[in-house]
């Protein structure tokens, strides 16, 4: 049986989202967006993070945000917020954005290129307690 590549499910995911570059996510949160950070956390220990962007792996994302789900996190479990997910170069996130879209988050996207773009585009970045997660 044949199936579809993963560069396939990539495009066809980034197709249906309106990703943003790394500035826009930052105007979008002064406008209310929420940043979702899917990096493992010793990717955030050793590279630092976004400060207010929400920590979730992508491995439990779509646990924390469906608002019917007992494991929901209350800060993202609404259809109706601008999720704009990121990982770190922006290859899961995309896939992850269109799960959401599939869950019902027609506002959901993913940043082009991930943190490092962010932190490429000298936007801010915070160190991260080896406590956090």
């Amino acid at each position: 049986m044949s199936g579809r590549s993963i560069d396939e499910l990539l495009a066809e995911a980034r197709a249906r989202l309106d990703r943003v570059e790394p500035r826009e996510a930052l105007a979008e949160v002064t406008d209310g967006a929420i940043l979702v950070d899917l990096r493992e956390a010793s990717q955030r220990a050793s590279g630092g993070a976004i400060e207010g962007a929400i920590a979730h792996s992508r491995l439990v994302l779509e646990w924390r945000a469906d608002p019917d789900c007992e494991w929901r996190d209350e800060r993202i479990a609404d259809r109706s917020l601008r999720l704009i997910l990121f990982c770190n170069h922006g290859y899961s996130s995309s896939l992850a954005a269109a799960i959401l879209r599939d869950m019902g988050f027609a506002r959901a996207t993913d940043m082009v290129g991930g943190f490092e773009a962010w932190a490429q585009a000298g936007l801010p970045v915070v160190p991260v307690e080896s406590s956090d997660r």
